[in-house]
This record gives structure tokens, C-alpha cells and sequence, in this order.
């Protein structure tokens, strides 16, 4: 797609964000097209949590705008965001560990079908509800644990609930803070491949995640922004973030950056022992 066909869907502009007299964010501004994966990246204390929670109203932003297609979203609320089409996970399994698969993706239905009378009955009486959290239960293979408390589940079915109940609202944009915390390697790459499958399946257009692991990062991002003190140090596709020596040891440190830029400067140190 031409980039001047590409559809502008979420917009940051000229964010600034204070703790106190600390500066979480400053001037933060970036456009994210429709169809696109982008990660932000960056080193603790970069801003990047903050930056979902300013996007999405949990936190009040000291200047600047966000802008959801031609609308002005900036601090309205992640409840009302949903229901315009834009979503975010929240580790919601540690608060209600007691709740069943079903009963954890039901609630996130009943919500976005705006059927909040009777909330307790709708979620065993309700046919459409049913159907729902059965199909959303199953692309992200969750269906033969519909019955398992929250609290009982692998910490990789945690995960892939909490992303699920984001999912279950069906949003237009969903955005995930460190979807893969946590959990093994194997389990993280399942839970990125079901991601993409299902947002497919459900028609989510645009995702946006905040993640440290950066084999994931760079495997299945379109784009990458990277953040370092509370300002973007580089906003590109993985190929070129990769070759940018500067992002690469800010946001991944010495070591990291020493073993990518020897194995450029030195191709033919293959590490397998041969010349």
C-alpha cells in the first residue's frame, strides 16, 4: 500500500507527561496506520507504560493530544474508548482469579453488548453471550478449560486469557502492555501467533504492544518505535532499527549490541567453530 493511501487510525501529538518534577514523556508524537503491528521498545524507565496509559485515559496528560481516526480521545477512559473500538489488556486475571475461562470472557461481552442489567444471569442465560465467549474461547484455544478457575490456569493461559478478554470486546485497535511477560519461550511465541490468527478471525486492524522480549519484537512487528527518556529515539521498520547502532545498545544494551554489530563488522565469525 502507497503510504499515501495508508489511513492514519491512532494519533499522538506532542504528548508530555510529568511525575512531579520528573518528565515521563516528552513531545511524544506519532501516527499509526491502519494494518499495522508496531512495538514500542525502549530501557526501563523509558516511558512506555506510561505512553499506553496516556493513549487509553488512565492517566491525564500534562500537554498534548491522542486522537482515535477524527476523533479526540485524550483522557476519556478505557470504558469509553471500547466502545468507540479501541481496547487494552489489563493483568485482570490476579484480580479475579476466582472467575471461570468463560465466566472472564463473558464479562468483557456482556460489556461491549451493553447488557448491564442482570449482569450475574446473562452470563449462564444469554444465547448470544454464549456463542460469543464459546468462540473466543476457541481461537485462542482456551475452549477445553472454559471451566478452570482463572487462578488454576499455566501462567501462559493466564496471559493468553487476559489478551482474549481484550480481544472479546472486539475492538478496532487493541494495545497490550508485555502480552508476553513471564512466560516461557515457547509459550511466548504461541501466544503471538494466536494473537495474529485471531485478530484476523475477529477483524482487529491495528495492534500496538509494549514488549522487552526482542526476538518477538523483531519477528512479528511491521514497525518499531523506540522510546528513551520519556522521548523517541527512532521510529522504523525492524530491518532498520536493527542496523541503528544507537537504538540497539540503548534499548538493548552492551552486550547486545556488541554481539549484533561484531557479527555485521565480522560475517564470516559464523560462531559454529569453522573459518
Amino acid at each position: 500500500m502507497c503510504e499515501e493511501e495508508r489511513i492514519v487510525i491512532l494519533s499522538a501529538n506532542d504528548l508530555h507527561k510529568y511525575y512531579g518534577e520528573f518528565c515521563a514523556l516528552e513531545g511524544v508524537s506519532f501516527k499509526i496506520n491502519e494494518g499495522e503491528f508496531v512495538s514500542i521498545i525502549g530501557p526501563n524507565g523509558a516511558g512506555k507504560t506510561t505512553l499506553i496509559n496516556v493513549l487509553t485515559g488512565l492517566l491525564r496528560l500534562n500537554k498534548g493530544s491522542v486522537f482515535f481516526k477524527d476523533r479526540e480521545i485524550t483522557g476519556i477512559g478505557p470504558e469509553k474508548l471500547s466502545r468507540l473500538g479501541l481496547a487494552r489488556s489489563f493483568q485482570l486475571v490476579n484480580i479475579f482469579p476466582n472467575f471461570t475461562v468463560m465466566e472472564f470472557l463473558k464479562v468483557a461481552i456482556v460489556s461491549r453488548l451493553g447488557k448491564g442489567t442482570n449482569f450475574y444471569s446473562l452470563l449462564s442465560r444469554d444465547r448470544e453471550v454464549n456463542e460469543q465467549a464459546e468462540e473466543v474461547a476457541k481461537l485462542f484455544g482456551l475452549q477445553d478449560k472454559a471451566d478452570v478457575l482463572a487462578k488454576n490456569l499455566p501462567q501462559g493461559d493466564k496471559k493468553l486469557l487476559d489478551v482474549a478478554s481484550a480481544f472479546a470486546l472486539r475492538p478496532e485497535v487493541i494495545l497490550m502492555d508485555e502480552p508476553t511477560s513471564g512466560v516461557s519461550t515457547s509459550d511466548k511465541n504461541k501466544i503471538m501467533e494466536i494473537m495474529i490468527s485471531a485478530s484476523r478471525e475477529i477483524g482487529i486492524k491495528t495492534i500496538l504492544q509494549v514488549e522487552h522480549d526482542m526476538d518477538l519484537v523483531f519477528s512479528y512487528s511491521d514497525r518499531i518505535i523506540a522510546l528513551h527518556q520519556g522521548k523517541i529515539l527512532a521510529d522504523s521498520t525492524p530491518k532498520d532499527i536493527e542496523k541503528d547502532e544507537e537504538v540497539v545498545c540503548t534499548v538493548m544494551g552492551q552486550k547486545e549490541c556488541f554481539k549484533i554489530f561484531s557479527s555485521v563488522l565480522h560475517p564470516d565469525h559464523t560462531g559454529n567453530g569453522q573459518p
